[in-house]
């Protein structure tokens, strides 16, 4: 099923951080994402913590600020939403620039960007330092259902597929000299959506035979890769502990 595929936020690296095992750097991730989560919005500076901590993290990695700055932006709709609780927030209301703001609402907003904004990082740096394939091999070995990991492998893996049909169309339609792009066209761009999905499923019902025929059973095989040392470990989650106490600081001084 094409597991040595590559995902377009990986970034090929030999660090420190690319060696670890994918296990390693799931739990990191979900534990640095818990510790943003837990820690209270007045701590300002905690936040500023945990973005330094990153930042070590992509030194380590060799991941350039930039590059995930510019995959960041996928954040920007529940930015637009946060925008607007300062000016429909309950009171009491302060004055910001000439306009009266919510107090509340500031603090909500500030909230949601700031966690948002930290999650994301954290996704994007797992993601750029972690092959697919090891990603679903890591939330394995981390006994996650079975089941679930079996949608996601094939979700990925058939992502693929639709989007290389969709180059195909989109390329025998340019040949035959036809490019809708235009809202009167908006005929054409439908139909060719309907001939994907039709395409898509019967390229779906193919490959389920196709896996059926070569005894799939609905359960992945897995690696045999052997389980983390303690070193790695503690590498590994040594951002999670600082993340910790971080969160732990935020609290004591709100």
């Amino acid at each position: 099923m094409g597991a040595g595929h590559a995902h377009p936020l990986f970034l090929p690296g030999r660090s420190a951080v690319h060696r670890l095992p994918a296990e390693v750097k799931i739990v990191a991730a979900v534990l640095g994402a818990i510790c943003v989560v837990a820690t209270p919005r007045e701590a300002f500076g905690v936040f500023a913590g945990h973005l330094a901590v990153l930042a070590v993290v992509w030194a380590v990695a060799g991941i350039r600020p930039g590059w995930i700055l510019r995959r960041a932006v996928i954040e920007l709709p529940f930015v637009v939403l946060a925008v607007l609780l300062p000016f429909t927030g309950p009171g009491p209301r302060i004055d910001v620039l000439g306009l009266a703001l919510s107090e509340p609402g500031l603090l909500g907003a500030w909230n949601i960007v700031v966690k948002g904004t930290l999650g994301v990082l954290i996704s994007l740096t797992l993601a750029a330092t972690t092959p697919l394939r090891d990603l679903l091999s890591g939330m394995q070995r981390l006994h996650a259902p079975a089941l679930v990991v079996t949608i996601a492998t094939l979700m990925l893996r058939y992502a693929d597929l639709i989007v290389a049909e969709a180059g195909r169309m989109h390329r025998a339609r340019l040949s035959r000299g036809h490019d809708p792009r235009f809202l009167w066209q908006v005929g054409a761009t439908a139909r060719g959506v309907g001939a994907l999905f039709i395409r898509a499923y019967e390229r779906g019902e193919r490959v389920h035979l196709a896996m059926l025929s070569r005894g799939f059973d609905g359960a992945l095989l897995q690696d045999a890769e052997g389980a983390p040392s303690r070193r790695q470990w503690v590498a590994g989650l040594a951002p999670a502990g600082v993340a910790v106490l971080l969160a732990a600081a935020g609290w004591s001084v709100a």
